[in-house]
């Protein structure tokens, strides 16, 4: 059986890039021949599969994003026209694809929800925006693709909005939840790293501390997060932001502003974030967009409570007041208040099990048995005469 994978870059920080990396060794395991088709992959493993690079020229002046994006989109269909593959799937917005992962979510729902924190002229510049028309349109055309067979949603929350803004039948939305490394991931990180990971940025024992986790400040909730904290009365809680962001100085001079400043401490991005979900007591994810982020699972199975959004696909595993809460992203007032509780809520046994408890199913087994499951049910006879 012959698999292509679409994917164009590597970010060794991303959540779909590692889904991709789990499917292509599920999949070269099952006997498959596997193809990545991407403008540039370093980090992947290179055993069981092939890479095609897609790399096209593209005007930076003249187009910028849009035009990168619709260069490969080009080649890549060029690629999956040609390469006489039994499966093709995406995990890009491009027409013709037979299986479409919808990792990133819904274009157009994100748009929506980040309209809410916008100025008038960010919305009207946001609306005619060449790179989100663009995105759009791509979105739109390959939804409604007679090509399309199944799209991948890593939540309900995004099979409702693709139900939503593009009318897909919930026949072909299969919700696949992400895998989580359980048992590299386990609330005994706290024993083996909690005394020592505080100690780095000089944080007391006792002093509750929450946890962010992610890239793209604005999109995760940072500012919100910030502007909350400033509110809570526990004037003990530490905040440790982990991520990468363009506007890290303006983040840390909002902090700085808010009298956060010996309360909040940015650590950049880390490839293992373990040690700190072992030094932390909560986990705090307000974002305005998110399919369902690897972090608060990840956090889940660490024994760590959470507080997200209501426009965050992890909302499914949060059972109010017992492992965590659900706030609107936009409500500092009410995510205030949360980060009080999530603070109170530190080293209590009962939320720390429940925590575990709410993810436990969610193996990387589990996923791999999933997704190899739609393949066999798409794909060639022979797929479930190897397995």
């Amino acid at each position: 059986m012959k698999i292509a994978i679409v994917r164009q870059r590597y970010n060794p920080f991303g959540g779909a890039e590692r889904f991709v990396e789990r499917a292509l060794g599920a999949l070269a395991g099952e006997g498959a021949e596997v193809s990545l088709i991407t403008r540039n992959w370093d980090g992947a493993p290179r055993e069981g599969f092939r890479q095609i690079t897609c790399d096209p020229p593209y005007s930076r002046l003249f187009g910028g994003r849009a035009a990168r994006d619709r260069s490969f989109a080009a080649a890549a269909q060029r690629e999956m026209a040609r390469g006489g593959f039994d499966i093709t799937q995406s995990h890009e917005r491009i027409p013709g694809c037979m299986i479409f992962r919808a990792g990133d979510g819904v274009h157009a729902a994100w748009l929506a929800h980040r309209a809410r924190v916008l100025s008038p002229l960010q919305r009207l510049s946001q609306r005619w925006s060449a790179y989100h028309r663009y995105v759009v349109n791509a979105e739109k055309a390959m939804f409604e693709h007679p090509a399309l067979q199944a799209v991948i949603c890593n939540s309900q929350m995004v099979a409702d909005e693709i139900a939503h803004f593009y009318g897909v039948d919930r026949s072909k939305l299969p919700v696949i939840y992400n895998g989580v490394d359980t048992t590299a991931f386990h609330p005994g990180l706290a024993d083996e790293f909690r005394t020592v990971t505080r100690a780095t940025l000089n944080i007391p024992a006792a002093a509750p501390v929450l946890l962010f986790v992610g890239s793209g400040f604005e999109r995760k909730g940072v500012p919100q997060l910030l502007r909350a904290a400033a509110r809570m009365e526990r004037s003990d809680a530490q905040i440790v932001i982990i991520g990468a962001d363009r506007k890290l100085k303006a983040m840390r001079a909002l902090a700085e502003g808010l009298g956060l400043g010996p309360r909040v401490h940015f650590a950049g991005p880390l490839k293992d974030v373990r040690p700190w979900y072992g030094a932390a007591d909560g986990f705090v994810l307000p974002t305005l967009y998110d399919p369902c982020p690897n972090a608060a699972l990840e956090a889940l199975a660490c024994g760590l409570p959470i507080i997200t959004s209501t426009t965050c696909g992890a909302q499914e595993w949060v059972q109010p007041g017992l492992n965590g809460w659900v706030v609107d992203a936009v409500n500092e007032a009410a995510l205030s208040l949360r980060l009080d509780d999530l603070a109170e809520l530190a080293g209590n046994v009962e939320a720390r099990a429940a925590a575990r408890a709410s993810v436990e199913a969610l193996t990387l087994p589990a996923m791999a048995d999933r997704l190899l499951a739609l393949y066999r049910s798409l794909g060639p006879a022979w797929v479930g005469q190897q397995v």
